[in-house]
């Protein structure tokens, strides 16, 4: 039988034609699918400046379904969801991408910060934690390095803190020698809590060492020295506050007057504070010089006097509310009602700010309870900022 090459030549068109419509139709899907894709994706843009999370998210989550290769959508979505501390679905996004095969190496290392951050965001420290230690390395490693210090200073691990620290020191990052110190005093400070003064002491020599600018160290050297009963070597630990950080004096002022007394150099301790006192007027130092000179003259209104000359120096309503409570009035039946309603008033005025973010406490404090800022905390009381 021969083959008849007519059905051919009535083939080859019918066959071109189906190609053509096959390719027409696929084309029209995917200018429809590109065309979909954008307009989900302005969507959610314009919600998001809208600040429309919801319908954002929406979108967004529509965008990614059409086309799920879109890596920027999804570091979209996951960012929408941390900032709405939806962290459990962040960190879906966010290791779905690190489980995709084909993420470019940049999208993998931004996908491994953007989990760590999740992480931290959700306190769970211990999974920030490692999840910023596979950041060596990487474009973000000095972000990471940040991040973890403030997971190790968190958690008290100051050994943990210490080294992170001194890498970022040794890469550039800046200088982290007053932080070491007060590392070493708050390793320092529990040594001390369990008696073993010797041990501490090695610390807060190495953290005099480390910042010798800082005040902390010295001052809790002499605590240390006063409470191993070596007054004098403690009065001499504080002369050198006074010379090194003369505005850190103040800080040290109750336990300069109880070294001197304790070791017989009340005039020295006396010259000392009138002379800081001159130069820069406070609160603390006046307080100081107040109960030196009522402990050396054995009057409890000796010392007096020095409210006066403050209130000469700058305008105090402590200072006033001090020096009233030890006089006489013309109506004395109505002097306790109003001293405690000027010891109330002026409560507020003895405590000390936070200059990072406000935080006001009765005691001064090396690092913010509320910020976690170090050395935030001015030397100096409310009424005197």
């Amino acid at each position: 039988m021969e083959f008849d090459f007519t059905w051919l030549l009535l083939g080859l068109p019918l066959a071109f034609g189906l190609g053509w419509l096959a390719s027409r139709l696929d084309l029209r899907q995917l200018r429809e699918e590109n065309r979909r894709a954008p307009k989900a994706y302005f969507k959610g843009l314009n919600y998001l400046l809208n600040e429309q999370q919801d319908q954002a998210i929406d979108a967004f989550i529509e965008a990614v379904q059409n086309d799920p290769d879109t890596t920027e959508l999804h570091f979209a979505l996951g960012n929408l969801f941390r900032r709405r501390g939806e962290y459990n679905r962040a960190v879906r996004v966010h290791e779905h991408l690190l489980s995709r095969g084909d993420l470019s190496r940049a999208d993998r290392e931004r996908a491994q910060h953007a989990l760590a951050l999740d992480f931290l965001k959700a306190g769970l420290l211990d999974r920030a934690e490692d999840a910023l230690r596979r950041l060596a390395g990487t474009p973000f490693e000095a972000q990471a390095r940040m991040a973890l210090l403030a997971i190790y200073e968190r958690s008290r691990d100051w050994q943990q803190a210490s080294d992170i620290a001194r890498r970022m020191q040794n890469s550039g990052q800046g200088d982290y020698s007053t932080r070491q110190a007060h590392y070493l005093c708050e390793q320092a400070a529990g040594l001390t809590a369990r008696g073993e003064l010797p041990a501490a002491q090695a610390l807060l020599e190495q953290a005099v060492a480390a910042a010798p600018q800082a005040a902390r160290a010295r001052i809790e050297v002499a605590q240390l020295q006063q409470r191993m009963g070596q007054p004098k070597s403690a009065l001499t630990t504080l002369q050198s506050v006074a010379q090194t950080t003369p505005a850190a004096l103040g800080l040290a002022a109750p336990l300069l007057v109880e070294t001197a007394l304790a070791s017989g150099q009340a005039d020295q301790a006396a010259n000392l504070l009138r002379q800081h006192y001159e130069d820069m007027p406070s609160l603390d130092l006046l307080e100081a010089m107040v109960a030196l000179d009522a402990a050396t003259k054995g009057a409890a209104s000796a010392g007096r006097e020095w409210y006066v000359r403050h209130l000469d120096k700058e305008p105090s309503l402590v200072a006033a509310t001090k020096w009233l409570a030890g006089e006489t009035l013309g109506e004395e039946q109505f002097h306790p009602q109003i001293q405690h309603a000027l010891e109330q008033a002026a409560k507020p005025l003895m405590r000390y700010r936070c200059a990072a973010c406000g935080f006001e406490a009765r005691q001064h404090f090396w690092q913010c309870p509320g910020c976690q800022s170090w050395d935030s905390y001015p030397a100096r009381r409310v009424e005197e900022l």
